[in-house]
């Protein structure tokens, strides 16, 4: 696709720029080094009285925390990255072992086995653990937060109820459910802010969000619904362009060139759907010709149940989103 390639050009250059600033995670060196804009000795920040004593600001230079390195994780922060919103060496990561960081240090990115280190030293920190290690994870930083952090969790299944009872009294505790196109600045990201987080922090990290896609607030309801439609409709979709494409290479056309076009048609949709406002039933209606090719395709879809389909995979993702959150 014309957009993954842009993206990750521009990944690559920002990785060739600041590679020489990384910092390296080893066994007997596990904090960060003292090169770093995050130094060790930091102490932790007075709480604040107000919501404009926040030490961050639209103006000032972000301090972004992450807790947990996986491939979400990482997508938020190379999105954040590469549209030039947030330096690399303002990013700092934390994970158990070395598997994941190296991902962000070769975005330039700052890198630490502590996780606590992160809350000393970001005021904005995601959260972007497994779901199950969640709570052990926030029993340990807990001590660590004050008034002045934004905690971001990004764990499916954890509600706010549960976030806000396992940190200290009067966090400020937000939901968000990106999914991972965020990537290449073309996610779809939802958020939900908890009963002591503020308009302006909600709008702050809305704007923030922003540069990896489109980032809505809504009801904390809609999340598990996100999830079904856009977290793992990511899957459906490459799913349906692998489908589109194999048919083509049954009748002959090369492999990659089949991929390559099914992506295309699917990045060209998806844009005549975003940019006209129409209703994906009247574009569909204009490709569609009285005994074209078009409504002989769509009446074999028709026969394969495949809108039945997409709207149960939806359904079915939502209820299992639901069920972990009871969990």
């Amino acid at each position: 696709m014309a957009g993954a390639a842009a993206a990750a050009a521009a990944a690559a250059a920002v990785t060739a720029a600041t590679a020489v600033s990384s910092t390296k995670v080893s066994a007997s060196a596990p904090h960060l080094t003292t090169s770093s804009p995050f130094p060790s000795t930091t102490t932790m920040p007075t709480p604040a009285t107000s919501v404009s004593q926040m030490p961050w600001s639209p103006e000032g230079p972000m301090q972004i925390g992450f807790v947990g390195a996986g491939r979400m994780a990482e997508a938020i922060a190379m999105g954040m990255i590469v549209s030039g919103k947030v330096e690399a060496n303002n990013i700092l990561a934390s994970a158990p072992s070395d598997k994941n960081l190296w991902h962000f240090q070769n975005l330039g990115c700052k890198i630490t086995h502590s996780n606590t280190e992160v809350l000393q030293n970001c005021s904005i920190v995601f959260f972007a653990t497994k779901p199950h290690i969640l709570p052990v994870v926030l029993a340990e930083i807990s001590p660590a937060v004050t008034r002045k952090h934004v905690i971001v969790s990004v764990a499916a299944g954890v509600s706010l109820h549960t976030l806000e009872k396992l940190l200290p009294p009067r966090s400020r505790v937000l939901r968000i459910m990106p999914n991972l196109p965020c990537r290449v600045q073309e996610g779809a990201v939802v958020m939900a802010r908890g009963r002591h987080a503020e308009k302006c922090e909600t709008e702050y990290l809305q704007k923030l969000l922003s540069v990896c896609g489109l980032c809505e607030e809504v009801p904390e309801a809609y999340i598990n619904i996100h999830t079904g439609l856009s977290g793992s409709g990511v899957a459906y979709v490459c799913m349906f362009s692998e489908a589109l494409a194999e048919g083509a290479i049954k009748l002959g056309m090369p492999s990659s060139l089949a991929h390559q076009i099914a992506a295309q048609t699917l990045l060209g949709a998806a844009k005549l759907l975003l940019q006209s406002g129409q209703h994906p039933a009247q574009l569909r209606s204009e490709v569609c010709t009285p005994g074209g090719t078009t409504i002989y395709g769509l009446h074999a879809l028709e026969q394969g149940g495949l809108r039945a389909a997409a709207m149960n995979a939806v359904e079915a993702a939502t209820r299992r989103a639901q069920e972990l959150t009871k969990q």
